[in-house]
């Protein structure tokens, strides 16, 4: 089986780079003779909030464990430089059921002070009067709330997140974007953000690629005033660019390009 690099950084400049949070080089990963990923490269500058869109099967998640290094079993190759601090959210919430919410969102949290930062997330995320509640006594979207908390008290430098509002109804991840995207504006961490979504791509992110086949097909960056106003004419012109290169545009255009999200 072939092997990877995959390095943690010391928060310092890389040599002949940006200062990136992330950086990827020629990752290729394997499952059986289907080859998911091709020589990938990929830097993330750290502060960037980044979406990775793509068909399923193409390759998105897969790139995403490789970065998280939960992916020792696959065939692959290539170097990964992470930061030290990174924290993952998933579509489950993955609470621990038999802990109250504060202790979930402290689990691992070095230092006397844990349980006071706990809190102090937990206020971030609307759910400052909820630290006592076991999970299963949480809404979905609560859920997910707790699970942003969890993933943002130890300050992460890069924050992976795999389709964390899929699971949702639609209002819900409504809400959700809006609190994921005034978290990132306030802790500023460098965000991979896995999704099927466009839309959902196109509001919270500042720039988003799209995986095809194993490697990356478009690499778009997004000027957008804030606000994110999906009626903006330029909203819709990025939607219909990142919809085109998935290849999700009908020739006579009357299917509803959401229906390809």
């Amino acid at each position: 089986m072939a092997t990877y690099d995959h390095r943690l950084s010391e928060g310092g400049p890389v040599a002949g780079s940006m200062d990136p949070a992330v950086r990827v080089s020629g990752l290729t990963r394997s499952f059986g003779d289907r080859q998911v990923l091709r020589d990938v490269d990929l830097t993330l500058a750290r502060g960037e909030f980044t979406a990775l869109l793509g068909r399923s099967g193409s390759g998105k998640s897969t790139l995403l464990r490789a970065v998280a290094g939960l992916d020792h079993t696959t065939v692959g190759t290539g170097e990964i430089l992470v930061p030290r601090r990174v924290s993952l959210v998933f579509q489950d919430s993955r609470l621990l059921p038999w802990l109250r919410v504060l202790d979930n969102v402290v689990l691992g949290l070095p230092g006397d002070g844990a349980k006071e930062r706990g809190r102090a997330a937990l206020d971030e995320v609307g759910l400052g009067g909820r630290s006592s509640s076991w999970p299963h006594e949480l809404s979905g979207g609560e859920q997910q709330r707790a699970a942003l908390a969890r993933s943002l008290v130890s300050e992460p430098e890069l924050l992976l997140a795999d389709e964390p509002f899929g699971a949702l109804d639609a209002l819900t991840r409504i809400r959700m974007h809006r609190l994921l995207r005034r978290l990132y504006e306030r802790h500023r961490p460098a965000v991979l953000l896995v999704t099927h979504d466009v839309d959902e791509a196109v509001t919270l992110a500042d720039r988003v690629l799209v995986l095809d086949d194993g490697d990356f097909v478009l690499d778009l960056r997004l000027d957008l005033p804030a606000g994110r106003d999906p009626g903006d004419p330029l909203f819709q012109r990025h939607r219909t660019t990142l919809l085109g290169a998935l290849g999700a545009l009908s020739d006579d255009r009357t299917k509803d390009p959401k229906e390809a999200s």
